[in-house]
């Protein structure tokens, strides 16, 4: 069930990037679960992973590999997490980097492994490794959607997007892919993004756009507040266009800019493609002392399991909403500044029930299959925006049954 969003079906390729999925059977049956990305030589790379103390193996490689060498592929697959399996994680998650290498004609440090899936159990190596030569074989220009199918776990949509902008005359590719529908509150999702570029951006700069991104986009998303061992964003600028983006100028802001809105894109499509979503939530936090405090007031409401039960019968009852508000961890919180909207409709002013609010306005926003919910904290200027999900039959049963 999503919200507002079909499986992608098209995706412009990126000059400098290859793709392939196949079928190795790592857990299904019947379906692309292996996918691998090929870069060309000079490629630079950006990535952010997970703060779970428990990061996967292949987090634990990919770091320490993105480190050691520039690189070249990129190894992905679903059904297996590869998180929670010690030191036989690790060996199979270089095993798998080192038997890419040997056929890609590269150090095994330029390979970066990417896992998603059941946690706790060891990934079968010889599986991975069996399917790796027709993996080799697929490689092709326009292979993105199928990998977007193929990273899929509890998604019932394949999802990305792609930004075509004009610098100095030229066109400029960026498309980009995500899978997640549980698991999702990324600190940094179970979630697993990779984006490409045919522009030309130095390593450092890349690097910090995509902390920057990521900070506006994946860490502003929950759909019920847990983080994944294995969560990754991946930026990759192969320089195939010959287009050189900077930073101090307007082609580099209309760049940045459009890659920030990209991932914003994605990162809201996790939310629309939630387990068991019926509602697309906005919860938007002004007038605070800080950004830090906005967030912490919009994640307490996005994670109250009252607030997500009730926007799933469409109940406008706003209560649920106010008391989560008052107990978000800020200590600077002032109820009698505090005001709530639902959509336009006002329900709370200087922390009164708002004059005029009826049953009938707050029902006719909470039917909608898309809402707002407005917080002012009369408190400062600062404001933080957060996107979530409502909690439905569906995704108890799907996280229920997610072994079976």
């Amino acid at each position: 069930m999503a919200v507002g969003i079909e499986s992608v079906t098209e995706l412009p390729a990126i000059a400098g990037v290859r793709v392939a999925s196949t079928s190795a059977g790592i857990r299904y049956q019947g379906r692309d679960d292996l996918v691998l990305f090929e870069f060309a030589a000079g490629t630079q790379l950006g990535a952010v992973f997970t703060r779970n103390r428990f990061c996967a193996a292949p987090v634990t490689v990919a770091r320490r590999h993105l480190e050691a060498a520039p690189p070249r592929y990129l190894l992905i697959n679903s059904g297996n997490a590869n998180a929670g399996t010690g030191m036989e994680g690790v060996l199979a998650a270089e095993a798998c980097c080192s038997a890419v290498a040997a056929l890609g004609g590269c150090d095994a440090e330029a390979v970066l492994p990417f896992s998603t899936g059941v946690i706790g159990e060891q990934l079968p190596i010889a599986v991975v490794e069996a399917a790796l030569p027709s993996l080799f074989a697929g490689l092709r220009d326009d292979g993105w959607v199928a990998a977007a199918h193929a990273i899929m776990t509890t998604d019932t949509v394949a999802k990305g997007c792609s930004r075509v902008i004009d610098i100095g005359g030229k066109e400029v590719t960026i498309s980009g892919i995500v899978k997640g529908a549980g698991m999702i509150r990324p600190d940094m999702a179970t979630m697993l993004s990779f984006i490409a570029t045919d522009a030309a951006v130095p390593a450092a700069l890349l690097q910090r756009w995509v902390g920057e991104g990521v900070a506006q986009s994946f860490n502003c998303v929950t759909v019920d507040g847990d983080t994944s061992t294995n969560d990754a964003c991946v930026v990759a600028a192969t320089g195939a266009s010959g287009i050189q983006v900077v930073d101090d100028n307007s082609d580099g802001e209309a760049f940045r800019d459009a890659l920030f809105s990209l991932m914003r894109e994605l990162a809201q499509a996790m939310i629309r493609d939630g387990e068991g979503a019926t509602k697309f939530v906005t919860i938007s936090v002004e007038g605070a002392g800080s950004v830090g405090e906005a967030r912490e007031v919009a994640f307490t409401v996005a994670h109250s399991p009252l607030v997500k039960t009730a926007l799933f019968a469409s109940d406008p009852n706003w209560g649920r909403i106010l008391a989560a508000v008052g107990r978000a961890p800020i200590d600077t919180l002032n109820i009698a500044a505090v005001d709530i909207w639902l959509d336009e409709v006002a329900v709370i002013q200087g922390g009164e029930p708002a004059p005029g609010y009826t049953e009938a306005k707050g029902q006719a926003v909470m039917d909608q299959d898309e809402i707002l919910i407005r917080i002012g904290l009369g408190n400062g200027n600062q404001r933080a925006t957060i996107w979530t999900s409502d909690l439905s039959y569906d995704y108890v049963k799907i996280n229920a049954d997610y072994r079976s």
